[in-house]
């Protein structure tokens, strides 16, 4: 699978439009930027800066990354800095294709700059592709800064394919700010994946909203690690539902703090394999049970 097969999985499109930063095997690919949108290199880690102006409106910012060779760690620090009252939607990820016997590993660590009233749109995917015996590994960090008013909705998903992943994302909420993540995982084989996420919301009327759907096939293990802190008259609703297949094992921890007598704080979590009437009810249509299996685990995480 070449570059351009990989961005066009984890992008939706591989032609790209508006600004764009993309990075192949650990090097600047390509680069566009325009008039609401700056993107600079770091001069003193591997990354990237991305400023985007107050009241910008109806802009997407790709920042997708492929790797497609053996042998490659690439790490990088990526800051974005959203100005106040803009609302744009931005799309990163990452497409592995390793065909060699050497591991090939990506880690992205994102921070988030949201100022007052802006709103953010994060689209990330991660995909795994290749007949070699290497290793595809995903080790994503997100931060985020939520200013006053500031809302941000995280849409992230392992496709497939990735043999172990970390994933980290911490979040600051300030007064009336919003945060929504809608996480999606698939393993299988001896696949591993850690989800660990720390909130802290300190600002009265602010609002998260976690929602992690993941499903665990063969022999792979997931944990889904929670820690919440509210600071202030707040809202959080934290909720992991797993789909287990085979011999897989997944595993769920709370943490929840609560530092203010108006603090509304909600952890719920349910583990289990496909239920038996649903496979029946499509087996009554007259699909097999592996047809019906699949289409039970689309369903679930769509």
């Amino acid at each position: 699978m070449d570059k351009n097969q990989l961005l066009g999985i984890i992008t939706d499109d591989s032609k790209l439009d508006g600004a764009y930063n993309i990075r192949v095997n650990g090097k600047l690919e390509a680069r566009q930027t325009n008039e609401f949108v700056d993107i600079k290199t770091k001069q003193d880690k591997s990354g990237i800066d991305i400023i985007i102006k107050p009241n910008t409106k109806k802009q997407t910012i790709s920042v997708p990354v492929a790797i497609t060779d053996g042998d490659i760690v690439d790490k990088v620090y990526n800051d974005f800095y959203i100005g106040e009252n803009a609302d744009v939607v931005i799309v990163a990820g990452c497409g592995i294709d390793n065909c060699s016997s050497c591991s090939s590993q990506h880690d992205g660590i994102h921070t988030f700059y949201i100022e007052k009233g802006a709103k953010v749109k994060y689209i990330e995917k991660h995909y795994g592709h290749g007949t070699g015996s290497g290793k595809k590994i995903l080790n994503p960090e997100t931060v985020v800064y939520l200013g006053e008013g500031a809302e941000m909705t995280m849409n992230t998903t392992q496709i497939e394919g990735i043999d172990d992943t970390t994933r980290i994302t911490k979040a600051v909420l300030e007064k009336n700010a919003n945060l929504v993540i809608n996480e999606k995982v698939m393993t299988n084989q001896n696949q591993n994946a850690n989800s660990v996420f720390s909130l802290e919301i300190n600002g009265d009327d602010a609002k998260a909203k976690l929602s992690s759907r993941v499903v665990a096939k063969d022999c792979s293990v997931q944990t889904f690690v929670s820690d919440v802190e509210g600071n202030a008259k707040c809202f959080a609703h934290v909720e992991c539902d797993a789909i287990i297949v085979g011999n897989a094992k997944v595993s769920s921890t709370p943490k929840i703090i609560a530092n203010n007598p108006d603090a509304s704080l909600v952890h719920e979590a349910t583990i289990g394999k496909i239920a038996g009437e649903q496979l029946t009810k499509l087996l009554t249509l007259g699909l097999s049970e592996a047809e019906a299996e699949q289409e039970i685990l689309k369903g679930f995480l769509k």
